[in-house]
């Protein structure tokens, strides 16, 4: 799988597959749906399907059912907010 790059900008530079990940496990820690991050994260429907896939296959995020409205929330993990930690560690580094 290869997500792709968005035209979203941090620092004059592209976001790489780190920042969007970072992006999609922040805005998932509330229950969010599918287009809520869509929006929040500046990704196209495929593009997110293709990130959550593999959030999903790493046990990064989760999905909780919306009997209400027959939908799946997603959820960050435990794993997920350590990824976040890290992540955030990392880019205090190259600071």
């Amino acid at each position: 799988m290869s997500p792709q790059r968005t035209n979203k900008k941090r620092s004059g530079k592209h976001r790489g597959s780190l920042d969007i990940i970072a992006d999609i496990l922040e805005a998932s820690k509330g229950k969010a749906r599918k287009t809520y991050l869509m929006y929040r994260c500046n990704l196209s429907f495929k593009q997110l399907e293709n990130y959550l896939n593999l959030l999903l296959k790493r046990g990064l995020i989760s999905t909780i059912e919306d009997n209400g409205n027959n939908a799946s929330l997603f959820k960050i993990t435990e794993k997920g907010e350590y990824f976040l930690e890290t992540y955030r560690g990392l880019q205090g580094l190259m600071k």
